[in-house]
């Protein structure tokens, strides 16, 4: 199972990758790995706004559909559309292929590190 030490983990087995105030948001390879092949992504409406914990929007594999929470408050900049036609990229590169950016001014210190989320999925 692939973690990276440059990123920060939800308890909800999101990935992100911080960039100032822009947070790029993924699923994290477990969560890819236990979903199974992705045929669907819902993605969320750019400009819409965000409570820390909303849901961001979804994913749909052949065995269930699953929820992505925003990790902080904030509204979404931008979303990786080639996802609607290419929902299988995520499982291909599950840290690649980002599904949403998050303007935010909120602090990410409530989210896990590589190291703390490689306990909670062990």
């Amino acid at each position: 199972m692939n973690i990276p030490d440059d990123l920060l983990y939800t308890d909800h087995d999101e990935w992100v990758r911080v960039d100032g105030n822009v947070l790029t948001i993924g699923i994290s390879d477990y969560a890819q790995d236990h979903l199974g092949e992705l045929v669907h992504v819902e993605l969320p409406e750019v400009g819409a706004e965000l409570a820390a914990g909303d849901m961001a929007c979804e994913v749909e594999s052949v065995k269930a559909v699953a929820e992505v929470y925003a990790p902080v408050a904030g509204k979404v900049i931008e979303v990786n559309e080639s996802l609607e036609d290419e929902a299988e990229k995520i499982n291909e590169d599950p840290y690649g292929a980002w599904i949403l950016k998050l303007e935010s001014a909120e602090s990410v210190d409530g989210l896990l590190d590589a190291a703390a989320y490689k306990a909670k999925v062990s």
